[in-house]
């Protein structure tokens, strides 16, 4: 009677599964002296590698993890590490601190000061991407290039997309606050798991912003984008998951092992089928039209924080603190009450 080790590819049961890990490294032994680091520090978060996992984290926790210039280069650089490495599966994208991520670090533009916490100089000096060219030219008493507003926030977009253009499945966990930018970003996720008391939205549309990634519609449907986005209000984890925003909720403190047995089952698939399904469910985002949705809500948010009203929040987050003209924002609506 013959052993497993006797029996052909054909006799053996999952016998794709074999060598797997072997062949890897036997690749690069071949290629290159020693494999690719599995673990990085960026600016604005980490990348690190476990098994089949790149694990890419937030790491600005003191500042709610909000979005810097630096932010979209550094998804940029880590998506494209993981999608080059080929012991990598899955990606995992999460936050640090008591958030996933609270949106753009918008009080160095509102208030119109020089350079927000945290931003690396030396990639974005003199660009579009330096908040001191982008304060200049939201000056109120200045005149406004739409196109140097436009220059910006279409990269940062192009680095938020890097997540759903990645060739491998992108997760995002998502806890504590989800809100404005940080939807930008976790919309480009092909799968969603939430605590069920995560908050997710985008306030910003009650005045000085329109979320410019154009995604919602296309993730949640027009009525439901509607519902949101008219009021600016928030949903929590376990709403997004009833609408179909996330794909599984879970009480915060069974969220990490709920989203880490989901991408080891993620991980178990060979890479090739799961880039081939990725493409191929991806088209028919792209036959929506998801890159006119976000040109238009792109040329829209730069025009939203030009208009009378978003002058008028400027000047007030310039004399009151970006902090206390949010709390005169939301008043109206309740969330301080509710929160």
């Amino acid at each position: 009677m013959s052993t497993d080790s006797e029996k052909s590819a054909a006799e053996r049961p999952a016998a794709w599964r074999e060598g797997w890990d072997e062949g890897i490294d036997s690749l690069y032994s071949a290629t290159r002296d020693t494999p690719p680091p599995d673990s990085l520090e960026f600016p604005t978060l980490t990348y690190e590698v476990t098994g089949r996992i790149a694990r890419i984290t937030f790491n600005r926790p003191k500042q709610g993890n909000a979005i810097t210039a630096d932010t979209p280069l550094d998804l940029v650089a880590s998506v494209e590490r993981a999608d080059l490495d080929p012991r990598v599966h899955v990606i995992l994208l999460s936050g640090r601190g008591k958030g996933f991520c609270g949106g753009y670090d918008l009080g160095a533009f509102a208030e119109r000061s020089q350079r927000p916490e945290g931003d690396g100089p030396d990639r974005v000096r003199d660009t579009p991407l330096d908040p001191r060219v982008q304060a200049a030219n939201h000056d109120p008493s200045g005149v406004w290039d739409p196109m140097i507003d436009y220059a910006m926030m279409s990269r940062y977009n192009r680095g938020f997309a890097s997540l759903m253009h990645a060739n491998k499945p992108v997760v995002a966990k998502l806890h504590g606050f989800c809100v404005a930018g940080g939807t930008d970003i976790a919309l480009h996720c092909d799968q969603i798991i939430a605590a069920d008391d995560t908050k997710i939205g985008y306030p910003p549309t009650r005045v000085w912003g329109v979320p410019a990634t154009g995604l919602w519609a296309h993730r949640i449907g027009d009525q439901r984008a509607k519902r949101l986005l008219f009021t600016g209000d928030c949903i929590t984890g376990r709403q997004a998951l009833d609408w179909g925003l996330a794909v599984d909720a879970a009480p915060a403190e069974e969220l990490d092992q709920l989203v880490e047995d989901y991408v080891a089952r993620i991980a178990q698939m060979p890479v090739n089928q799961l880039m081939m399904i990725k493409l191929a469910l991806n088209s028919a985002l792209h036959a929506q039209g998801i890159a006119n949705s976000a040109l238009i809500s792109t040329v829209f948010d730069g025009v939203s924080r030009h208009s009378r009203e978003g002058y008028a929040f400027q000047t007030r987050s310039a004399t009151v603190g970006f902090r206390q003209a949010v709390r005169e924002r939301d008043e109206a609506f309740g969330d301080q009450k509710k929160s």
